[in-house]
Formats: C-alpha cells, sequence, structure tokens
C-alpha cells in the first residue's frame, strides 16, 4: 500500500456553484496547447491540431483554445478553469490520441485541486438529530431477538396490493356498465 495520498491535501467535496442542479457550465476556461512546428517530441500535438482541434472546438463551444508555436520546446497543455486554477501538463512524446484523451480528462474536470477525502459526507450545517441510516426507526426488540421468531418471522399484512385494488375496480365498473367491456379475443 502506497502512502502518497498523505501528501495530498485533504477537504471536502465540493461544487463549483452548485453546478449541475439548474444547468451543466464547462469549468474550462481557456487551453492553451504549446508546440514546436519541427521537433520530434511535438508531432502528436501537431497530429492533433491538424485533424482533430476543429472538430474539439465545435463540440466545446464554451472554451478558448490557443495555439502557441514555439522554436525548439516541449510541448505542454495549460489548462485554465473558471475558479483561477492553472493546470500545466507536458505532451512530450504524446501521441494523437493521448493528446485527445489528456484534453478531454481536463475538460470535465472542475479544476479543483485532486485532494483527499477527509469524510464521505459533509454538510455546512450539520444535523442535531444525527445522520440518519437504514436501523434508524426499527423496533428495539430486534436486537435481542432470537431466529427464527414467531412474532417477528411473520409477513406483515398491509392489506390488498395495488394491482389487487386495480383489477377490483375493474370488475366494479364492468357490472355497473357492461357496454363498456373489452371485446373477447
Amino acid at each position: 500500500m502506497s502512502n502518497s495520498h498523505m501528501f495530498l491535501p485533504s477537504g471536502f467535496i465540493r461544487t463549483p456553484l452548485q453546478n449541475g442542479l439548474g444547468r451543466y457550465i464547462p469549468q474550462l476556461q481557456r487551453i492553451t496547447l504549446k508546440f514546436c512546428k519541427n521537433h520530434g517530441g511535438s508531432r502528436g500535438v501537431r497530429d492533433f491540431i491538424e485533424s482533430d482541434l476543429m472538430e474539439f472546438a465545435k463540440t466545446n463551444p464554451g472554451t478558448v483554445v490557443y495555439l502557441k508555436p514555439r522554436r525548439h520546446r516541449s510541448p505542454c497543455m495549460v489548462a485554465e478553469y473558471l475558479n483561477g486554477e492553472r493546470e500545466y501538463l507536458s505532451c512530450h512524446e504524446f501521441s494523437r490520441d493521448e493528446v485527445h484523451k489528456w484534453l478531454s480528462y481536463m475538460c470535465t474536470r472542475s479544476g479543483i485541486p485532486v485532494m483527499r477525502f477527509r469524510k464521505y459526507q459533509h454538510t455546512d450545517y450539520p444535523t442535531v438529530q444525527g445522520v440518519w441510516n437504514p436501523f434508524t426507526h426499527q423496533a428495539p426488540e430486534i436486537n435481542i431477538a432470537e431466529f427464527p421468531h414467531e412474532v417477528l418471522s411473520r409477513p406483515l399484512d398491509h392489506g390488498p396490493t395495488a394491482t389487487e385494488q386495480l383489477i377490483e375496480i375493474f370488475k366494479k365498473t364492468q357490472i355497473e356498465d357492461p357496454a363498456n367491456k373489452p371485446p373477447e379475443l
């Protein structure tokens, strides 16, 4: 087991501006692709730009794409999010598919830094009643009962089911008005 999680900042799950409750707002504001026009390590980025960049720009109209050619430098991607965070990724020796995958990964991120979670649930307004679970309102005699128990093992009688009630209503309407009888096959 690795202890690399110990060096991550810890926190709670946060959604930016309650994104997704009304409509989804993509959090990637702009992406900058920096590459060299002749260097071999930039081949995948150049291939992506030549073949897939226009399709990416059409499918993500809310994201601005900048291309920045640089001489004799290693290729990289810089993603800037609406919350002000920036993410840098070196694309040295990436293939065209790898550039596409990393770009779609950055599009789906919220920009919130990767962190380990302290708890599985968190609220800003804690309840005084405690956390609900399926056993909260169960009868306390179940805790000390030994099964099979004759009283607790009996099936509950809740009356007729919804299907039985509908069949009963249908039969009543047939008795009252025989003209509405469905045709027999």
